[in-house]
């Protein structure tokens, strides 16, 4: 798993497949445009939504949960990466929110 920037996840989404992981009421403050939302605990029942063919960038609050949904998804034969800072960074650096 590698860690990569939100500036870095900002030039992958339109390519990669953004994951966010977080809890329905932090995705109601706002996620990425176009990322598929699977909250931790359901990552497992869901799988069959992510294409092992695409990366994934796992995103979540501040980027703990989503290192671990990497690693997992890493050890399940896709390619993932975590956003360094996860949405706090994301906002702090003034990206785009749905």
């Amino acid at each position: 798993m590698t860690e990569i920037t939100v500036n870095e996840a900002d030039q992958r989404r339109s390519t990669d497949r953004i994951l966010d992981v977080r809890e329905d009421f932090e995705v109601a403050e706002g996620m990425i445009p176009g990322a598929l939302h699977i909250p931790m605990g359901q990552l497992q029942a869901r799988l069959s939504e992510l294409d092992p063919t695409v990366p994934v960038i796992a995103v979540c609050r501040s980027g703990n949960r989503s290192a671990r949904v990497a690693d997992a998804l890493n050890g399940a034969g896709f390619t993932a990466d975590t956003m360094a800072g996860g949405m706090i960074a994301w906002n702090r650096a003034g990206l785009p929110t749905t």
